[in-house]
């Protein structure tokens, strides 16, 4: 007969009973189905992670290598504090956004601030502390940064703002959308096209926060608006990052690093694109997505665009695995 080790029993029934009550309830009180019981939670397991590192600002020129191939490079001169040159370590916070997944997971998009739909060819975001104080956003010298490019010829540089055209700020009502870069105090100017050399996109950028590389798609195409009832929608649109609300909304263009988000709301239910901004004729994924209360809804429509469209897309509840299936698919759409 079978001798049963009780010291290890022990052990693992109390590991047991210990995974079991931190799963019990989560911070919202109450018992979820899934693991990421809401949209923040999904968003913080599934989105590209921050990542921090540390370098010296009194031996400027420093560089950081993120972990997707960004190189980040700040040169002397670059780093202040209320316009006094930084000393000592910093801290470089960064976040790799390279994939379509990776814009969808982080509850981004690809919206140019008319609402235009943007093909990314991969954005970032940045910043570096001093003594826990964020570095001055404005840089008096600009940081030089090299993205991995996936494809030849040309892209675009933006900077990251709200819907309204502000400098995004997380908050509950902020949404994503990509602008011209500001022109800094010393002349230098990000908004211009970048070629990729030797299979990367590099460029100085003076400001620090959300960066990106993007062209306009499909930009000569005749433009239409699109209006999307959700049907069996649990939860209220999701701002940026999901720092507010339950449901996100998109079009994902076919062979085309396309992720438009829908955020304009037209009723309780409905959304639409920005007036005229979206091609006709472009092939694409409309899809929805939603969390809450511990559980998953999706729905998707596949579709060409056409002349003042209206599509219906129901949610109907499924599982946090399929959502994430799903969301990982459209890498290779």
């Amino acid at each position: 007969m079978k001798k049963f080790n009780l010291t290890s029993v022990s052990v693992a029934a109390l590991l047991l009973l210990a995974v079991s009550c931190t799963k019990d309830k989560n911070d919202m009180g109450f018992v979820p189905t899934n693991p990421d019981g809401n949209a923040q939670q999904f968003v913080a397991s599934n989105a590209p992670k921050t990542q921090t590192m540390q370098i010296d600002a009194s031996n400027l020129p420093q560089s950081v290598t993120l972990k997707g191939g960004t190189k980040i490079t700040f040169p002397a001169g670059s780093l202040t504090v209320g316009g006094a040159a930084v000393t000592g370590t910093v801290t470089v916070e960064a976040v790799e956004v390279l994939k379509r997944s990776d814009v969808l997971f982080y509850g981004s998009n690809t919206n140019h601030i008319s609402g235009a739909p943007l093909a990314s060819d991969g954005f970032i975001y940045v910043n570096v502390k001093a003594n826990g104080t964020s570095v001055d956003n404005m840089m008096p010298v600009p940081m030089q940064i090299s993205i991995p490019a996936k494809r030849s010829g040309v892209t675009q540089l933006w900077e990251g703002v709200d819907q309204g055209g502000n400098p995004l700020v997380a908050g509950a009502a902020a949404q994503m959308a990509w602008a011209a870069p500001r022109k800094g105090a010393n002349g230098q100017d990000g908004g211009k096209e970048v070629a990729s050399v030797n299979n990367t996109f590099t460029f100085n950028f003076g400001t620090t926060g959300w960066i990106n590389t993007d062209v306009f798609y499909s930009y000569s195409n005749p433009k239409t608006t699109v209006n999307v009832d959700l049907v069996g929608n649990p939860g209220t649109l999701s701002s940026f990052h999901s720092y507010s609300g339950e449901t996100y909304v998109y079009f994902c263009a076919k062979g085309s690093n396309v992720a438009a988000q829908l955020y304009t709301t037209t009723g309780p239910n409905s959304v639409k694109s920005y007036d005229n901004v979206m091609p006709i004729g472009v092939e694409g994924k409309f899809l929805t997505f939603s969390i809450k209360d511990g559980k998953y809804y999706y729905g998707e429509l596949e579709s060409t665009i056409t002349a003042n469209q209206h599509v219906t897309l129901t949610l109907t509840e499924t599982t946090e695995a399929a959502v994430q299936t799903a969301i990982n698919s459209l890498d290779s759409y």
